[in-house]
């Protein structure tokens, strides 16, 4: 009797053990997916930010070859 309430106990203990891994997996995975979202948006706005600025360096930096010529010529 004594060695079956062991048993027991140590079955549950067990499954309490084993519930409590599968609530952290899940929270750890629910985290993982939030940061993969997260860096994925991160991406993107680095590539529009950098598109914009290589726009306005285009605009700021004009092509001598359109720029009209000096006023001594």
């Amino acid at each position: 009797m004594k060695m079956t309430q062991d048993l027991e106990q140590r079955v549950v203990e067990l499954e309490t053990r084993v519930a409590f891994q599968d609530q952290t997996l899940t929270e750890l995975s629910d985290a993982l997916a939030a940061l993969r979202k997260e860096a994925a948006q991160s991406r993107e706005l680095l590539r529009r930010s950098l598109d914009e600025l290589k726009q306005a360096r285009g605009a700021f930096y004009a092509d001598p070859a359109e720029e009209p010529p000096p006023p001594h010529y």
